[in-house]
């Protein structure tokens, strides 16, 4: 039956009409348009300004055989491939899996106000990076150790909701509301102990996309297309799950088996993101609506639009986080939260419509 997905149909006595969902082409299209232009205007835009011709031939330099003359000096080509290209593509990858996770907790816990730090990855991965800077951990730890706490804060969350209240979305979701509380108590209590490195965390909780060359696009890239593979396999099931649990098991999918998949592959690309960018909100909650409210509720749908939207949202917000207040530069999650939070009153407020 995971080959037909069941979109929500508000029919009084009636039960949801089965039917296949496709992906508008020209939706996506129109995705895959939005990125490119948003990532050339991202490879041209700084300090040291590129021409859009020689960007242009550069890339199409990337083909094997091809060797172009884009007159780029070889410091602006390394200007270009050493900095703003892996900038470019870690702000892809982390707001592409932003997005579908969001999406993912949005459809697994029937809520549209889900989003990735539901289960407590932001506290835990927030106090693991807090241990690692007050220890003069470098920038190989830092990742790391960001990663395991937010490992460990699901891992917390998922223990202290199967023994209060067995396996239900509300007991989940409260145990995590507990565990985040917790966390953070534990992190400023770290910090107040330490305020020689208060202004390091609290610079890495603001979120940035600062990169040393691709070190760290090769440590996320297999956690995040490991979990984005996951969710969208499972995208027709999602839809299933949306008529309930109950109605999803007649059908004879396994709802207990996909929300447990579902969930642990969003938790593990949102922390693996976390790691390398810090605290970056609002994606999870801004982009699956803005798809959902312009192409459709099917998460056939929704999954594949929000991760081309979610990345061409979070380059986006990092083009304008390092040019507003040029030469400085904003935290990138300054400009999200400024973004998404006047969405979210707007979200409340149509939350019902779109749902």
């Amino acid at each position: 039956m995971s080959s037909v997905s069941p979109p929500p149909v508000d029919e009084p006595g009636g039960t949801p009409e089965l039917r296949p969902v496709r992906l508008p082409r020209r939706w996506l299209l129109l995705a895959l348009a939005v990125l490119v232009v948003v990532v050339l205007l991202a490879m041209v835009t700084g300090p040291a300004g590129l021409p859009l011709k020689s960007v242009l031939v550069e890339i199409v330099n990337q083909i094997p055989g091809v060797e172009l003359d884009g007159g780029l000096s070889e410091r602006d080509a390394a200007v270009l491939w050493k900095l703003r290209a892996p900038r470019i593509v870690l702000g892809m990858l982390v707001g592409g899996m932003l997005a579908i996770a969001g999406a993912g907790y949005q459809g697994v816990f029937r809520n549209p106000l889900a989003d990735p730090y539901l289960l407590g990855v932001a506290a835990g991965a927030g106090l693991g990076a807090t241990f690692a800077i007050v220890s003069g951990g470098n920038r190989v730890i830092l990742p790391l150790a960001a990663f395991v706490g937010g490992i460990a804060g699901v891992a917390a969350t998922y223990a202290l909701g199967r023994s209060v209240g067995g396996r239900s979305t509300t007991s989940l979701i409260l145990a995590g509301v507990a565990v985040a509380a917790f966390l953070t108590a534990v992190q400023t209590y770290v910090n107040q102990r330490n305020v020689d490195s208060l202004r390091e965390v609290y610079g890495w909780i603001l979120g940035r996309l600062l990169t040393a060359g691709w070190s760290e696009v090769l440590t996320v890239l297999p956690y995040i297309a490991i979990s984005a593979g996951v969710l969208l396999a499972h995208r027709r099931l999602l839809d299933v799950l949306s008529v309930g649990h109950d109605e999803a098991g007649t059908l004879g999918v396994p709802a207990a088996r996909v929300r447990l998949l579902v969930v642990l592959a969003a938790t593990l690309g949102t922390a693996a993101a976390v790691a390398v960018s810090g605290l970056i909100g609002f994606v999870g909650i801004v982009v699956p609506h803005i798809v959902r409210m312009l192409a459709g509720t099917s998460y056939r749908i929704v999954l594949p639009l929000s991760a081309l939207v979610g990345a061409a949202f979070l380059v986006s917000a990092d083009l304008a986080a390092r040019t507003m207040v040029s030469p400085g530069e904003l935290p990138v999650g300054v400009v999200t939260a400024f973004i998404g939070a006047p969405f979210f009153t707007l979200v409340l407020r149509a939350s019902r419509r779109v749902w």
